[in-house]
């Protein structure tokens, strides 16, 4: 018998079978697809010899996850590649809001705004600069303190209180300018819901923090080199990884002591319904999907020709705006209306990775994707494109070719983002501290021997591998170590 089986190899999964296997577990992952990676997925989606990224793309929470940095990735290929700017904000023209490497020369760019920029993020950033005092050197020079990191202090009550406030709130009341409040607007849509909702200050000052603290990478190469890397270290530490195994019930599997799903909460109650009691199983039925996203990679005989330059150089461009429009475009994805004027989301990684196009071509690659409601019919490319010409005119003349993902077709890549959901469930305050199933430790269930490892449990969405590697602690326990 062996001591676990994971269900899923996606980041998630893959660092559950790692933390498991380093501890000497006999460990088994069955994936449905060909290949591992779930989200974390590269292909040729445009034309031969273009490299795009399929889902997830830019890592601020890989680069910057405590997990991740205890494994030997750059020994199995991983190199992050950080742009000069993390991320950029176009408005009408000509101008941009832009995030700076740095807190310093974020605040100073921001002019009139720039005190209250530092007063918001300078707390988190150095709390995460304590835990992850090394990602941008090749070795470290100090060792990291969790101590540092949790701290009381006297700023630490108005960065919980800024994260608990609302994105509309904090961007209006904090800030005069239209840059500013365009900027904090972009970071808080990444939670993909209202701005006016409480706790959307936490994905502002999460990803801005982020980017002050540990950067915004990509991966040389594409994202399928941190799926492979993670895959081999399962491998390296005794682990077995099955692929094109599709599990339609949990008596599909082999005997195990522990079995631990990387799915989400209707998958899981359709794999183990009779195993889960009555009110856990409650509990995942309740569980509520988010928004969805519109994907379009780009195969491109130029860059994206910008007004803004610091577009130009920046590795994401929030396309959506000022913050009236953001919010506007946030709240039809969540009532159900395929919003006009999109929030979009832009990369360019062939601008820092030629290796993503034919050598000498002096093309690139892009992609963008906008928020859409759940399991959205509606074809976004030309709301996305408008929205990409209004602020680089002359994009469309660019494209050699598109593909694009619309929600139903993100699902068919991953059964986990149902609807085109990709941040594994609904992030309002409620959901995102308590979810799923309200368990004391959130990774278990109700049957002790089955455990949750989806981005639908704590910390939640990202590419970080906590997920995986928390549920596999929690098993660990189960197994007594």
């Amino acid at each position: 018998m062996l001591d676990a089986v994971v269900v899923g190899a996606g980041p998630n999964g893959l660092s559950a079978a790692i933390t498991l296997a380093r501890a000497g577990r006999s460990v088994l992952v069955v994936e449905a697809s060909d290949r591992v990676g779930g989200g974390v997925r590269s292909a040729a989606l445009t034309l031969p010899g273009f490299v795009h990224d399929v889902c997830s793309a830019v890592y601020p929470m890989g680069v910057g996850s405590p997990f991740f940095r205890g494994l030997p990735l750059r020994a199995h290929g991983v190199e992050w590649l950080e742009p000069e700017l993390p991320l950029a904000h176009p408005l009408d023209g000509g101008r941009a809001a832009v995030l700076h490497g740095t807190l310093a020369a974020t605040a100073n760019a921001l002019g009139p705004d720039g005190a209250a920029y530092l007063r918001t993020f300078r707390d988190l950033t150095a709390r995460w600069q304590a835990l992850t005092p090394d990602q941008r050197a090749s070795a470290p020079e100090r060792t990291s303190s969790w101590w540092r990191a949790v701290r009381p202090t006297f700023a630490l009550p108005r960065t919980l209180f800024t994260a608990l406030r609302s994105a509309s709130s904090l961007a209006r009341r904090a800030f005069r300018t239209e840059e500013a409040r365009a900027l904090l607007g972009g970071l808080a849509a990444h939670g993909m819901q209202p701005l006016g909702k409480l706790g959307t200050g936490a994905f502002a000052l999460t990803l801005g923090s982020a980017a002050h603290a540990v950067g915004w990478p990509l991966i040389r190469g594409g994202a399928q080199r941190l799926a492979d890397a993670l895959a081999e270290i399962v491998r390296g530490h005794g682990g077995t990884i099955e692929t094109g195994r599709l599990v339609r019930s949990l008596v599909d599997l082999p005997p195990a002591r522990v079995v631990l799903l990387d799915v989400s909460p209707s998958a899981l109650l359709r794999l183990a319904g009779p195993r889960l009691s009555r009110r856990y199983g409650g509990g995942l039925r309740r569980f509520r999907r988010g928004p969805a996203a519109f994907k379009i990679d780009y195969a491109l005989s130029a860059p994206i020709p910008w007004e803004a330059q610091p577009c130009r150089r920046a590795g994401v461009v929030h396309v959506g705006g000022t913050l009236g429009e953001i919010e506007q475009a946030l709240q039809d994805a969540w009532v159900g209306v395929a919003p006009q004027r999109p929030f979009v989301l832009v990369a360019q990684p062939s601008l820092f990775d030629r290796s993503r196009v034919p050598p000498g071509s002096g093309a690139h690659t892009a992609w963008a994707y906008a928020h859409v409601p759940h399991g959205s019919t509606a074809d976004m490319t030309g709301a996305i494109e408008a929205q990409l010409e209004r602020f680089a005119p002359g994009f469309k003349q660019l494209v050699l070719g598109r593909h694009v993902l619309d929600p139903a077709a993100l699902e068919a890549h991953d059964a986990n983002l149902e609807g085109g959901d990709i941040g594994g469930g609904a992030c309002d305050l409620r959901q995102l501290l308590f979810r799923p199933g309200f368990r004391a430790v959130p990774w278990t269930t109700s049957d002790p021997d089955l455990f949750l490892c989806s981005s639908s449990t704590p910390p939640g969405p990202g590419v970080h591998g906590l997920c995986g590697h928390f549920a596999a602690r929690a098993a660990l326990r189960r197994l007594g170590r």
